[in-house]
Formats: structure tokens, C-alpha cells, sequence
């Protein structure tokens, strides 16, 4: 048989797989369809669903006050970045005042959950193109910043950490001075994941060039967040839109030149410099007084809807609450997931690329399934 009849009668030309929704290196349940020629890939779909829970429902139907909890639950590596989007939005419905210190705190929480989350996307990300030592020294920061919170609100994934008007507590004795002590470690520890990674030739094939998107491109697709900003686009909500106390604080916006998975991590790495001087900068002019505002005891806001955006780690992750003037309960709540958001690009970020590369374009986007499914 002629290899041209062959083609046509068992389409010997693409073959479709499944990576997923079991395989390690797609961060959770998430499953790509992708359509292969030989190695390399043809197009791609991606699959979600596996980990809805319904929070967003599920928040229509409890108390103001409980719906922090539901927002641990979404970027589970990142819950403070989401309690303080959540607070933050019904505050601005309420039109409540935070006092001056809670937003030196948020801000100071804020960061360290970026230092923790970006730990621990580069740790997952080096290992799953072959440096497995990254990931144990990512670790043993990420450690650091959990004992942390676990001495603020006693917990170490799931925080719970702010209250709509401000926090639940103030900082316990010294803790502000274990936290300076954290950014000096951080900031030698980066110099060693530098020097395993930032030159090291495997890191460079694998990532110089790999998953390029123009800054064009990246704005069509609607990317947020460090793949964003990786393309050459500064926005930062931090700046753009100051929240917490960021409106008070100097700090760069990094961004990258050529938009590859190599400019993405550079960024990253940049990222967490700048979460440093940010942390060091908001406890050294950590202001006195209270850290809860004047909130009523049943908060019930006026009719109305309002949409808030705070910059987590992984991109622009935003609220909307309508408010019917009636109930303790939203009456609709969307969340604008910035994972979710992020993962539309895959597709075009893994076109022409070889199935290998496709493990190091999902780390690049840095996803969680929490947020992308809710």
C-alpha cells in the first residue's frame, strides 16, 4: 500500500493524547487534549471542571463574615492574597475606613504570601524540567514564611487571616522583627537559586524561546499578573490602583523583553526582590493604633454593586458583590480568577512546541485549579 493511501484510510498524521488529569505536572486536575505530529504539538484543548466546587453559589447563600473562608479555598497556595480581595470589596461597598496600621499589616501579609506562592511555583516549576534541589530549597523558605502565619492566625495553608473593617488580631510580640529577620534569609537564598538556574545551559534550552507571546498578544488573550508583565506590559494593580497601603510604598514593576518562559521566571525572581523591599519598608514605618475599623455588628450593605481587584501572585484576581439592601448575603458574587484567566493563552503558548515543552508552559503560567475551577 502506497504511504499516501495509508494516510488517508488510518490518518496516520496526528495522533490526539490526554495529558491529564492525573499526570504531576499539570498542578492539580486540569487535563490537555493535545494533538500531536510526531513530538511536536498541533493544537491543544483544554479541559476544566474536575475541581468545581461552587464557591461562588456557595457564597450567596452564607453571611458576609463567612465567606473569608470560601476564599481560602480558591488559590489555596495564595489564601491571604484572596481574604484581603474579598475584605477589600465589601469594605468598598460598605464604604467602611480600614485603619492605617490594618493596611500596613495587609500589605506586609500580602507580600509574604507572594514570596510563598512564587516559592512555590519555582520550586514545582524547576522540578518539573529536572532540577529537583530548587524545589527543597523553595521549601525550606516556603517553611519560613509559614511559621509566620501561623504564629499571626495559627494556621498554614488556609489562613483566614483578615476581617471585613480590618484584622483579627494584631501582631503577636516580635513578630515584625522574625519577619526582617525572614527577608535577610530570603534575600541570600534568591542569590542561590539564581546561581542554579539564572545561567545554567539545560535551564536556558528549556525555557529561552519556548512559549513566546508578544505584548499584543498577550493583552488580547487578557493575561494578568507575571505572564503579563512578562511580555513587556507593567501593569501592576499595586500601582495602577494602589489597595492596602502600596499607595505609600516604592517599589519596581518588573517586566520582561522577549516574552518566553525565561523572561517570565526572570520576572518572578524580580518580583520577590521587590516583595522584600516592600515588607521591609511597611515594618519600618508600621504606624500605631487599632487594626479593626468601626464595623457594624450585622453587616448588611446598602443596595448596589461594586468590582475590586487586588494583584495576587498569580495576576489581577477580582470581586464583584451586588448587594440587594435586604439580606447579610450577596445577592451575586463573581470571582475574576487570574489562573483562570491565564490558562486561555495555553493553547496558543504550546503550538509548535514539542510535548515536552508543554510540562514547562503550564508551570510558566503558574495555575492553580482552585481558582481556575471554584
Amino acid at each position: 500500500m502506497e504511504p499516501d493511501v495509508a494516510r488517508q484510510m488510518f490518518d496516520t498524521d496526528e495522533l490526539v493524547i490526554n495529558m491529564g488529569p492525573q499526570h504531576p505536572a499539570t498542578h492539580g486536575v486540569l487535563r490537555v487534549v493535545l494533538k500531536l505530529d510526531g513530538e511536536k504539538v498541533v493544537d491543544a484543548d483544554v479541559v476544566i471542571g474536575y475541581l468545581h466546587r461552587g464557591v461562588e453559589k456557595l457564597s450567596e447563600n452564607r453571611d458576609f463574615t463567612q465567606i473569608v473562608l470560601l476564599t481560602d479555598r480558591l488559590d489555596y497556595v495564595a489564601s491571604a492574597a484572596a481574604n484581603l480581595a474579598y475584605v477589600e470589596t465589601v469594605e468598598k461597598l460598605l464604604s467602611l475606613e480600614v485603619p492605617r496600621r490594618a493596611k500596613y499589616l495587609r500589605t506586609i501579609l500580602a507580600e509574604l504570601q507572594r514570596l510563598a506562592s512564587h516559592l512555590v511555583w519555582l520550586g514545582s516549576h524547576a522540578m518539573d524540567i529536572g532540577a529537583v534541589t530548587v524545589f527543597l530549597y523553595c521549601l525550606r523558605e516556603r517553611e519560613l514564611i509559614l511559621d509566620l502565619f501561623e504564629e499571626f492566625c495559627g494556621a498554614r495553608l488556609t489562613y483566614n487571616s483578615m476581617r471585613i473593617g480590618g484584622l483579627p488580631q494584631d501582631l503577636p510580640p516580635g513578630w515584625d522583627r522574625k519577619a526582617l529577620q525572614f527577608c535577610d534569609i530570603q534575600i541570600e537564598k534568591l542569590a542561590e537559586y539564581e546561581t542554579l538556574l539564572t545561567h545554567n545551559r539545560i535551564w536556558l534550552e528549556r525555557t529561552r524561546n519556548i512559549g513566546v507571546i508578544s505584548a499584543a498578544d498577550a493583552v488580547a488573550v487578557g493575561l494578568c499578573g507575571p505572564p503579563l508583565r512578562g511580555s513587556g506590559v507593567a501593569r501592576d494593580v499595586r500601582k495602577d490602583e494602589p489597595y492596602a497601603a502600596y499607595a505609600e510604598m516604592e517599589f519596581d514593576v518588573p517586566v520582561g523583553t522577549r516574552g518566553d518562559t525565561y523572561d517570565r521566571y526572570l520576572v518572578r525572581l524580580e518580583e520577590m526582590r521587590q516583595s522584600v523591599r516592600i515588607i521591609r519598608q511597611a515594618i519600618g514605618g508600621l504606624p500605631e493604633g487599632p487594626v479593626m475599623g468601626k464595623v457594624p455588628r450585622l453587616i448588611k450593605p446598602p443596595a448596589g454593586e461594586t468590582y475590586h481587584a487586588n494583584e495576587s501572585p498569580k495576576g489581577e484576581l477580582g470581586f464583584f458583590i451586588a448587594s440587594d439592601g435586604k439580606s447579610t448575603s450577596p445577592y451575586r458574587l463573581r470571582v475574576r480568577p487570574p489562573s483562570f484567566c491565564n490558562l486561555q493563552a495555553l493553547p496558543r503558548l504550546v503550538r509548535g512546541h514539542l510535548v515536552a515543552d508543554v510540562i514547562a508552559l503550564i508551570g510558566t503560567i503558574d495555575i492553580v485549579l482552585g481558582e481556575v475551577d471554584r
